[in-house]
């Protein structure tokens, strides 16, 4: 059966590095939102540098632009039997369309796990995230830095910066987001009775066994 799955978390509670392996391990594609508007801001169109001033700023997308994007994606053949969302939706009215969507095109009911961090862990973990603006590769200062002459994908070293989004002012303003948009997302599915929690802390591996043991439910 495809399996339909929704990453709910904060911004650095582990969603992305989370999704990847889930898409590996279910054989279904991983579908980020801020690596599909990363990209549109990268393209340079004016789509893209509409989201640039809105993500410099800390503040979320649309509702209207994330949602074309994410139903372009769901259309694509190889979104038929399952994918993995991260990212989206990140609004109750995002979620409706997302049901909506959903319904239309005869997929099961979308299966919702909480990926819980602590604020404080939260932040350290985002103001010490580095990445390669050639090879899209995330790294951490601390916890998971690049390997001594590791070179990206592109060829040559990865250039590392860190994300207009993770300095620190708007780290602060994407928790608060997160907190006033977001959050209510946990009790709009936990009515639908498809939610779950997982710790977020801890080995990466670990989360990853409590994730699995949820899809077994």
């Amino acid at each position: 059966m495809p399996q339909y799955i929704y990453l709910l978390g904060a911004p650095g509670a582990g969603k992305g590095t989370q999704a990847q392996l889930l898409a590996e391990t279910l054989g279904v594609p991983q579908l980020s939102t801020g690596e599909m508007l990363r990209t549109a801001r990268i393209e340079g169109s004016e789509l893209g540098q509409r989201v640039a001033a809105i993500m410099d700023s800390g503040k979320l997308v649309s509702d209207e632009i994330v949602i074309e994007l994410v139903g372009q994606r769901l259309s694509r053949a190889d979104h038929q039997n399952g994918v993995i969302l991260d990212g989206f939706p990140r609004t109750i009215a995002q979620a409706e369309s997302l049901d909506a969507l959903f319904v239309r095109t005869g997929r099961p009911v979308l299966k919702v796990i909480a990926i819980d961090v602590p604020s404080d862990e939260i932040r350290r973990r985002l103001q010490g995230r580095r990445w390669c603006t050639r090879c899209k590769k995330t790294y951490h200062v601390t916890d998971n830095p690049p390997s001594p002459g590791e070179s990206c994908e592109a060829g040559g070293f990865c250039h590392l910066e860190v994300r207009s989004d993770d300095k620190p002012e708007a780290v602060e303003k994407r928790l608060q987001t997160y907190a006033e948009q977001t959050a209510p997302l946990r009790a709009y599915y936990q009515a639908k009775g498809t939610f779950f929690t997982v710790n977020g802390t801890g080995k990466i591996g670990d989360i990853f066994s409590a994730l699995m043991a949820c899809l077994s439910v």
